[in-house]
């Protein structure tokens, strides 16, 4: 289909913080090979508000999967209501394509449902039985995933630009950030935001993606002690026990806004600290995205996939052991050590951060 023909495209990427932050590079893709173009997004529920404040997003959908099964285990007409609500919204809209990072026959099939005749994703596993094109995949493994994302531009005959992620932040977001500074009288050039949780994307396996806690308490308390900086703590409601933990070595001289905040708070603080510093996980590319140098501690994950992007301004740390990385292609090889976080000492962390500062 000639690119003029598209008026309407739909994304679907129902994964966590960081893949859908993946996916604005795409999305600015799109509009530079087509600024006509209406483009639509389907998303989890954490990740909606970030698409509700894109400015090229104009429709957002929400797909729960746990809520799905869940409706699945009580009814079977339950599920079909809840799936008929999607789809007839979707159909609704009438796009002309729909670019389906779900890797999901399920989604594929629902598209078809909803009346979308082209139908653009991954062939992983023989889950793309329901797509019209569809790109053969094993797994993201030798380049960052951002670039497997444009790879299926090409599909639409779009020759895709290397571009940078994006975080739509709102004014309010901004004005909010602005007064937390003020009234704390935190100045921009000495802040540090902290996060020592991250990875929720990972359920129960979150643990394998993050240097221990009582690790960053001291790195915090290292960087104040060297460089007279002020610590912010963000992190979700379940990254209470983190802040505590480092609010206690630093004797409470931190600002802990850990399950305070909206992610768009979150990216608006990040955007106005002098570095983050944050484990392999969301609150990382929402730092990246809103524009701010970055630390970044990685374990299990390969960073040349799933790190910073573009690489320029961030420092990714690893203890380059010799079996890291052992996240491959969706997989998690057996380990009984964990050793790449557990040898990661606060010192060769505050080594490599040096250079920020």
């Amino acid at each position: 289909m000639p690119l003029n023909h598209y008026q309407k495209i739909l994304i679907i990427n129902t994964f966590g913080i960081g893949d859908v932050l993946f996916t604005t590079p795409m999305i600015a893709n799109l509009k530079q090979a087509m600024p006509h173009c209406e483009i639509g997004f389907v998303a989890n529920a954490r990740t909606a508000e970030i698409m509700r404040h894109h400015p090229d997003i104009a429709d957002v959908f929400v797909y729960e999967r746990d809520e799905f099964k869940e409706a699945g285990r009580r009814s079977k007409i339950e599920l079909w209501r809840k799936a008929s609500a999607l789809i007839n919204a979707i159909r609704s809209k009438r796009y002309d394509a729909v670019i389906d990072l779900s890797m999901n026959s399920q989604s594929g099939l629902f598209m078809r449902w909803a009346g979308i005749r082209e139908r653009i994703g991954y062939d992983f596993k023989g889950r793309g039985r329901f797509l019209t094109r569809k790109i053969p995949l094993k797994g993201f493994n030798d380049k960052h995933v951002v670039e497997y994302y444009l790879d299926l531009l090409r599909c639409m005959g779009i020759k895709p630009q290397l571009l940078p992620m994006s975080f739509p932040l709102s004014e309010g977001e901004h004005s909010w950030a602005e007064q937390i500074f003020k009234e704390h009288r935190i100045e921009a050039k000495r802040a540090i935001a902290v996060v020592p949780g991250g990875g929720a994307s990972w359920g129960n396996d979150a643990e394998l993606k993050r240097w221990p806690a009582s690790n960053f308490a001291e790195l915090a308390h290292k960087f104040v002690e060297k460089f007279k900086v002020q610590i912010i703590l963000i992190g979700s409601v379940s990254d209470g026990p983190f802040a505590q933990g480092i609010q206690a070595r630093l004797q409470g001289q931190t600002l802990d806004l850990t399950g305070q905040t909206t992610l768009g708070q979150s990216a608006a603080i990040f955007a106005r600290c002098r570095c983050v510093v944050a484990n392999d996980g969301g609150p990382l590319h929402m730092a990246v995205a809103a524009g701010a140098k970055t630390v970044s501690i990685f374990g299990p994950v390969d960073p040349r996939v799933y790190g910073p992007y573009p690489g320029s301004g961030h420092t990714v740390i690893t203890s380059h052991i010799a079996c890291q990385p052992c996240y491959r292609r969706f997989r998690m090889a057996q380990c009984d050590h964990r050793n790449c976080l557990k040898l990661l000492t606060v010192q060769q962390v505050l080594n490599c951060a040096e250079q920020i500062f």
